[in-house]
């Protein structure tokens, strides 16, 4: 059975790295607009990825690698893409599928590798730069990753109010951070402490208090 893999939240200073896989036999039963998660809107991916779910003839799953994970100094972002993407492919492959996922390292063959070293299952694994772009089935991956980190981000603002879209470029978010440390004198627990943005928002703080003193 064809499989796609991609991942979502690579970046963000806010929130967990999500993988998603899709596995089926037809691609025929894909919804006709499947994209690249970034060219649909928040309600069309929402609406594709109920539809993925609700096919018995379609497999979905998805990976998630918290902030705490994401801050071991024992390990890389690189690495961490590998096994999410391990992980919610073998949720849904079955020895012998084939399939691709979205590259995330210079080196595509390296990592076709390294995912399926990780993966549970025996399966013939190519990697593409741009994947999501280009095949249907990865691009369906990258919609169910997609939301799944948009509803923990609306899980977040819901109970902690605006917290934006959790990437350091966004205005909101280093907002949210710097008030919430300023409240609590630390990051949120699903802030990635060792993203360069925790440790100026940390470090504008100390610096303030030291002012104020």
């Amino acid at each position: 059975m064809p499989f796609g893999v991609d991942e979502a939240g690579k970046g963000p200073v806010l929130g967990s790295l999500f993988a998603g896989a899709v596995a089926l036999e037809d691609p025929s039963r894909l919804p006709g607009d499947v994209d690249d998660s970034k060219r649909l809107d928040a309600a069309t991916r929402e609406r594709i990825d109920a539809e993925l779910r609700a096919d018995d003839h379609v497999r979905v799953a998805v990976a998630e690698i918290p902030p705490a994970r994401i801050d071991d100094p024992d390990t890389d972002m690189n690495t961490l893409t590998v096994v999410a993407q391990a992980q919610a492919l073998s949720a849904i492959a079955r020895n012998g599928d084939t399939g691709v996922v979205d590259a995330g390292d210079t080196s595509e063959t390296r990592f076709a590798r390294r995912v399926r070293e990780h993966a549970a299952v025996d399966v013939d694994v190519t990697a593409e730069h741009g994947a999501d772009e280009t095949h249907d089935v990865v691009a369906a991956g990258s919609v169910v990753a997609k939301v799944a980190r948009d509803a923990q981000m609306t899980a977040l603002e819901r109970e902690h109010g605006a917290v934006g879209s959790g990437y350091p470029s966004d205005p909101t978010t280093r907002a949210f951070l710097a008030d919430y440390v300023d409240a609590h004198g630390d990051l949120p627990p699903f802030a990635r402490a060792s993203w360069a943005t925790s440790s100026d928002v940390l470090a504008a703080a100390e610096q303030a208090e030291l002012e104020d003193f």
